[in-house]
């Protein structure tokens, strides 16, 4: 399951949780956004006991977007001790996202 967070939200998880966290850097108005909004679904629900999947919208916390240099969306963050491990960015097919996750647990 896909939880929605804010700026503050997302720096209180990245402190305290144990596990990967994936975060994707979104907005309403973005095309392949919404494309991807399925399928980080799908792959949030076949992984989520293995990461914790989080949704933060660039216009609503643009100092979290800002902070991570985010200059394009989707742009899906791997975050691995709390800090930035990998990034995926763009629309990508399911397998592709699977492989990502999978390559960042």
């Amino acid at each position: 399951m896909v939880k929605y967070v804010n700026g503050k939200e997302l720096e209180e998880l990245l402190e305290s949780s144990g596990k990967t966290v994936f975060c994707d850097f979104w907005a309403s108005w973005c095309g392949p956004c919404r494309m991807l909004a399925p399928v980080y679904e799908d792959v949030s629900d076949k992984y989520e006991d293995k990461a914790v999947f989080v949704k933060l919208d660039v216009d609503e916390s643009e100092d979290a977007a800002m902070k991570y240099s985010i200059t394009s969306i989707p742009n899906i963050i791997a975050f691995k001790n709390g800090k930035p491990a990998a990034n995926n960015l763009g629309f990508v097919p399911q397998s592709a996202l699977e492989n990502f996750v999978e390559e960042n647990l």
